[in-house]
This record gives C-alpha cells, structure tokens and sequence, in this order.
C-alpha cells in the first residue's frame, strides 16, 4: 500500500507558525488591533419581517478620537438593514454589547452579517455572520 501522505514543507511550516504568531500577539495586544471586531450577535424575530440584534464589540480604544462609533446589518449582497451610531467610547467596557431593534429584513434572506467601525479607520475587522431565526 502506497502513503498518500506527504511532508509538509518547511516554509510552510514558518509561514503557518508566523501566522499563529502574529495571531496570538494580535489577541494579546489590542494596540495592534486595526479595526473593532464584532465578537458576538444575537438575533430574535420580533415579526416576519422585523429583527433585534444584540451586539457584542470590541474596540482597539486608544484615544477619544478613536473608538467603536457604530456596527451595522448587512446582506450578502452589501445592502445595509440597520446601523446603530454609538455617541461615546467605551473605553472602560470592553468588549461591549449594544443592541438594534426593529431591523427590517425581506423575507428572502436566511442570514446576515454584523460588522463594526471606529473613528479612524472605518467598517472592517471580524464580522459575525447570523442565521435569521424562523426562515
């Protein structure tokens, strides 16, 4: 019988362990942290078409002129449901959970995506892909 394995290559191993690196320095360190990451979100049917989200972020704070200063409800196709504009920081709660109720969703989507933005950098990070409830 022939072994289908092979060796994984060397580089590919320092690549992969590089990754892993700059990974975990990234969790350990919110100063390297670029963007807010949506870190979890809840989502409950309030009527066929109407959706409340529970959003937790967290926010690379570093100064008052950069903080989590909003998330938004996005479609697969970048259509944009809802958004909640927070007026403050959050800088002594992190991460931090905020919610948006009464979102309107058509019928036809099965899933949306929660992603947040700061000051500085605007709309990326981690995003939260959730299934809507009863479709």
């Amino acid at each position: 019988m022939v072994s289908m394995r092979q060796p994984i290559p060397r580089f590919t191993l320092l690549v992969l362990g590089a990754c892993l690196a700059a990974f975990s320095a990234r969790a350990a360190d919110p100063a390297l942290q670029k963007y807010p990451d949506v870190v979890a979100a809840k989502v409950q049917a309030r009527g066929a078409e109407r959706f409340d989200f529970d959003v937790t972020v967290s926010s690379p704070y570093d100064t008052p002129q950069r903080y989590a200063d909003a998330f938004r409800v996005l479609g697969r196709d970048g259509t944009v449901f809802g958004e909640r504009i927070l007026l403050h920081d959050h800088a002594g709660e992190q991460p931090f959970t905020r919610d948006l109720y009464g979102v309107t969703i058509p019928r036809g989507i099965r899933s949306v995506t929660v992603q947040a933005r700061d000051q500085k950098h605007g709309y990326g990070g981690k995003t939260v892909e959730v299934a809507l409830p009863g479709r």
